[in-house]
């Protein structure tokens, strides 16, 4: 994917789309800065971001966009707005026993609760019981 040009209109974009980092470093990373404009760009944004961005870029961004940043509804929407119908699943963050991100995975929504309910039976079957205290009390990583 081709950088996008620090112009004063990227560089506003930037600076309110991204607002608490500068917006060189925002617009250093193209698909972080379209993933974050996706989600909260407005309209007169987007026609300042695509004087300098391609339907390919959009895909390529889509593709590789960190997970946690764009909403579900602006999934669906650029996905549409791309030629995507259904939309693949949302990128999400998974995490381990530790509290730690553990991995990203493209699972539906459906599929996570589904994943969600196994933990959650698990944790209640006999024998099985979390002392909280122990795992999260004062002290213990999180």
């Amino acid at each position: 994917m081709k950088a996008i040009p620090v112009t004063p209109g990227t560089l506003d974009v930037a600076r309110r789309i991204v607002w608490f980092e500068e917006p060189e470093k925002a617009l250093a990373d193209p698909v972080r800065f379209l993933a974050y404009a996706m989600t909260y760009a407005r309209h007169a944004d987007m026609q300042v971001i695509r004087q300098y961005v391609s339907d390919e870029d959009f895909l390529h961004a889509l593709d590789r966009a960190p997970p946690g940043i764009i909403d579900p509804r602006s999934w669906a929407y650029w996905n549409l707005k791309m030629g995507r119908f259904p939309p693949p699943p949302l990128l999400a963050r998974t995490f381990d026993d530790h509290g730690t991100v553990a991995m990203h995975s493209r699972m539906s929504a459906e599929d996570r609760g589904h994943a969600a309910a196994r933990e959650w039976q698990k944790i209640r079957e006999p024998g099985t019981a979390v002392d909280c205290e122990e795992k999260y009390g004062p002290g213990k990583q999180q």
